[in-house]
């Protein structure tokens, strides 16, 4: 498949995101029409934390969620995932 001016090509996605993705699905309890995206960032301003994980979780009907673990996809554990679900739980909650 190809996109934009540029040609790119969707790249597999990796068994660290696809695993991510699971761990979210299952910690979160989010219906099966929730649509999870996770994403490893990359920035190079010496102000970001390097690599981080960016999950979007998008349910029909409310906002779109981001959750973010300030770690590579390839280190996130599922705690990492347990503590940015609840970390979201507590913003919404104050």
């Amino acid at each position: 498949m190809r996109f934009g001016l540029f040609g790119r090509k969707e790249r597999p996605e990796s068994q660290a995101l696809v695993q991510i993705k699971a761990w979210v699905k299952e910690l979160s309890g989010v219906s099966d029409e929730t649509v999870v995206s996770a994403n490893e960032i990359i920035c190079a301003d010496p102000s970001c934390p390097g690599a981080e994980t960016v999950i979007l979780l998008m349910e029909p009907g409310r906002a779109t969620r981001a959750l973010k673990v300030s770690l590579a996809a390839e280190e996130v554990t599922r705690d990492d995932i347990a503590a940015a679900i609840a970390a979201d739980h507590a913003d919404k909650a104050s």
